[in-house]
């Protein structure tokens, strides 16, 4: 098929083949397409070099990928409950240094007779009493409006200082559990080094090499290498060695479960197997391992779990 167009003018015929009317027609559909992308897509270059984005926010959320918001608040949410799995662990430990039987029965199961099958309506019932008796709260609906995104983001912050002020708390009577108990002759209450320590140090913190949260379970004492490190309580030497997270490590069990770690050191003076008195010298600071400066990493645990320092130091000052 030929079009023939005839120009005034120029008086003479020019034709258009099927080829040239098929480039025209996939001009026509892509020049719209084009266009429109230009202005739905969000141009990340332009944001990145300051320019203003003419798209509301709500759109561009929509066209961005919002799994990427989502994705934010599960590792926040992530976050919170590995804390509150270290908090349910501690206080697994502390039920058992007071010599107590953890709580089987909540209010909500002592509310539920034996006969009230789960899934029931008088144990659904029961269950909606019980969560009203714990709760406390009630009162007309006055406004009823969606959590906003910065709603969810308070609410967050709010139960995350809940969560440290509870660790803090926990680890203060653990701490004092275990100096009124019979392991209070073995615990290490003596600094490791003459130096101040970090106070900050211990528990979760945005991690030097990675920028994540991550729990820190020991006390960073800051000082030039060289600087000698002393046993916190006596005991044997189990690990005298260069690995690779800890770096230059030195163990020592002091017994009933109780060991302390010294890591990052320059230079180890001790050997495994070795005895060692409260006060020896046992090491040298240093910058090995995972470290980013000159530095001691200092650890006490009890049967594996780290135990927070800086309330054995207190009670040892």
């Amino acid at each position: 098929m030929n079009i023939i167009f005839v120009s005034n003018k120029m008086a003479k015929a020019k034709t258009l083949s099927v080829f040239h009317l098929a480039l025209i027609a996939l001009a026509l559909v892509v020049i719209p397409v084009l266009i429109t992308l230009l202005f739905i897509v969000p141009q990340e270059a332009a944001a990145q070099k300051g320019g203003k984005s003419l798209i509301p926010s709500q759109l561009r959320f929509s066209f961005n990928n919002p799994q990427k918001h989502l994705d934010a608040y599960a590792l926040q949410l992530g976050e919170m409950q590995a804390r509150m799995m270290r908090l349910d662990s501690q206080a697994e430990r502390l039920a058992k240094l007071a010599g107590e039987k953890p709580q089987e029965k909540s209010l909500e199961k002592s509310l539920e007779k034996p006969q009230d099958k789960p899934g029931s309506e008088s144990a659904i019932q029961k269950k909606e009493d019980a969560q009203r008796v714990q709760d406390g709260r009630g009162g007309p609906l006055v406004l009823n409006s969606p959590m906003t995104e910065a709603d969810l983001q308070k609410e967050i912050a709010v139960l995350l200082g809940q969560i440290e002020a509870g660790t803090d708390d926990l680890a203060r009577i653990e701490a004092k559990l275990l100096q009124q108990s019979v392991l209070k002759d073995l615990l290490p209450n003596s600094s490791p080094v003459t130096a101040a320590y970090n106070s900050s140090s211990y528990g979760w913190r945005s991690d030097p090499f990675t920028g994540e949260k991550a729990f820190h379970e020991g006390l960073d004492f800051p000082a030039p290498t060289g600087t000698l490190i002393y046993a916190a309580a006596g005991g044997i030497v189990s690990t005298s060695e260069d690995t690779a997270g800890y770096g230059k490590l030195v163990k020592i069990e002091h017994g009933s479960g109780l060991e302390t770690r010294y890591a990052h050191c320059s230079k180890l003076l001790v050997k495994a197997g070795e005895r060692v008195e409260k006060g020896q010298v046992i090491a040298e600071m240093g910058n090995t391992g995972r470290s980013t400066g000159p530095h001691l990493h200092y650890e006490i645990r009890l049967n594996g779990n780290a135990l927070d320092p800086r309330q054995y130091l207190k009670a040892g000052a």
